[in-house]
């Protein structure tokens, strides 16, 4: 698909490009595009993200050490031909300890000081944005099953937006939905203001869990690559909430998968220019974390205790789904990589990286 558009020199900036899906980003458009420059610009903050330097380094990706937060960072920055927004305080606890000023400078006015450079230069904006900005009450609300392991989506006519397939672009949006996501949703409206004013070319990207090589996953964030880690290492697990039975589910995606589509959509501007999409795995490519214990447990051959907690954490959702059929009627791309792929890809680089990762993950 991409190597048929034209594919002329460009200057694209990746914020957030030493995060797991920014520098798998930046890594793979330097790798396929020699003749871009890739700038891969972050802060650093998140344990693990210096692991991905070398591999920047190694295909010609340039590395700067830069804060989205801090505007003269970015303005002094040479000219772009697009920005990909990737950098993010990406917890769903965000500022549930009452700490809310970094997920707010961050997600919110470090992606106000992006449009800003973007508008200087008059460059393309991908922006990364969540499934979180949809309500979790409104969510929870949802009419469901239960099943022997995890819970599904039946029939609602109550919501617009809502069907066993999954959440669509126009589920209603009022109603709290983490500070996270919050931060999200309020850049989003910006994305589409700076659009509408200064005719910036952009696409906004609502994704569900994103997963795969080199995501330092936690437990409040990249939850199966925290599974799985916690398999390889053998360090005990809970399932949290909804009486502990693990039945909650999500919809995944390979990090290539949506590499690919960020490729595509930075070599067709005008094409994307406007959209917002939902972009995730689906029904087809989902898990619950009960069929995730059972996977890691086959693809690492260890057995940790997994203990049961009706403790409800702030924000969380009994099951969502993506449904990307407004994505779908876009383009030609779809996810290419399932379930299996996806922990198994993931339990081949912890492997492979034993101790770098256990360095900087466990300690």
């Amino acid at each position: 698909m991409a190597e048929l558009i034209d594919s002329r020199a460009r200057r694209v900036l990746v914020t957030g490009g030493a995060g797991f899906v920014g520098a798998n980003l930046a890594v793979e458009l330097a790798r396929r595009h020699p003749g871009w420059e890739v700038v891969a610009l972050d802060n650093l903050k998140r344990r693990g993200s210096e692991l991905n330097l070398p591999r920047l380094r190694d295909v010609g990706a340039r590395f700067v050490h830069r804060d989205v937060r801090e505007p003269e960072d970015l303005q002094a920055l040479d000219k772009l031909d697009a920005l990909v927004e990737c950098s993010a305080e990406p917890s769903a606890l965000a500022g549930a300890d009452g700490d809310t000023a970094y997920a707010l400078r961050s997600n919110l006015l470090g992606a106000y000081h992006c449009l800003e450079l973007a508008r200087r230069d008059g460059a393309q904006v991908v922006f990364l944005s969540t499934s979180r900005v949809y309500p979790f009450a409104r969510l929870d609300s949802l009419r469901y099953r239960e099943a022997s392991t995890r819970y599904e989506l039946a029939p609602d006519g109550t919501l617009p937006g809502a069907s066993e397939a999954g959440i669509r672009e126009v589920f209603p949006l009022e109603g709290a939905r983490t500070l996270y996501g919050a931060t999200k949703l309020a850049a989003e409206l910006l994305v589409t203001e700076f659009a509408a004013a200064f005719g910036l070319p952009t696409v906004v990207n609502r994704c569900g869990v994103i997963a795969g090589p080199w995501q330092m996953g936690r437990v409040d964030q990249g939850v199966f690559t925290y599974w799985l880690l916690s398999h390889y290492f053998r360090r005990e697990l809970r399932y949290i909430g909804y009486g502990g039975t693990g039945k909650q589910v999500r919809d995944l995606l390979h990090v290539d998968d949506l590499v690919d589509l960020v490729e595509d959509q930075l070599l067709r501007p005008d094409h994307w220019s406007g959209a917002t999409v939902n972009v995730g795995g689906g029904r087809s490519t989902s898990l619950s974390l009960v069929e995730t214990t059972e996977l890691c447990r086959e693809l690492t051959g260890n057995r940790v205790p997994v203990e049961s907690s009706s403790e409800q954490r702030p924000g969380d959702v009994r099951i969502y789904l993506s449904d990307c059929a407004r994505l779908f009627g876009m383009t030609d791309w779809r996810p290419r990589r399932d379930t299996r792929r996806i922990l198994a890809d993931t339990f081949s680089w912890i492997a492979e990286n034993e101790r770098a990762v256990r360095a900087a993950l466990v300690g």
